[in-house]
């Protein structure tokens, strides 16, 4: 039950619901990673390597949505346990690129399945045009989320949820 003016009425908050969307979906994942031995941030680095061969440190981080450093610990295990590989020394500057090892495709393309079970099962009560019409609103929201995050760092004097400084008349 909610309270009226008592802040968000979680039954009907999108963001809420998103977030909730969320968990299920990571925690059906790790579900099915598990028994092959990774986690869905193991799997998501692996899947990007594939999709994009050299990613530094940084920019998988960003891409499997962790920390710099989380995404550090990580990468020195996969190249430890054969993986991934990167070079002794940085080509240019500082980052070292990464690259899946045979082992990391074979390792890959089994959590790929799992993963892929996954989300056709989350989508199975959907037709094409509502999984279509889904993946355009979800990228709306993030695109929107995207553009005020990129006003506020361009105006940063301006708080976020400021009145407006005249009152207008309506």
């Amino acid at each position: 039950m909610s309270q009226k003016g008592a802040g968000i009425d979680l039954d009907k908050s999108l963001g809420y619901l998103l977030k909730e969307a969320s968990s299920a979906l990571r925690t059906a994942m790790e579900e099915v990673l598990r028994p092959l031995g990774m986690s869905v941030t193991h799997y998501s680095c692996l899947e990007l390597l594939a999709q994009r061969p050299g990613l530094s440190n940084s920019e998988l981080a960003r891409g499997a949505f962790v920390t710099r450093q989380s995404m550090n610990v990580l990468l020195q295990a996969l190249e430890r346990d054969g993986y991934v590989t990167r070079p002794a020394e940085p080509p240019v500057g500082k980052a070292l690129p990464a690259r899946l090892t045979p082992r990391g495709r074979r390792s890959l393309e089994k959590a790929t399945v799992a993963v892929r079970s996954v989300e056709l099962r989350m989508l199975a009560g959907m037709t094409e045009s509502e999984q279509a019409g889904a993946f355009r609103i979800l990228e709306s929201m993030i695109h929107s989320l995207h553009e005020t995050a990129a006003g506020a760092a361009r105006s940063p004097t301006r708080p976020a949820a400021a009145p407006p400084s005249e009152p207008t008349s309506g």
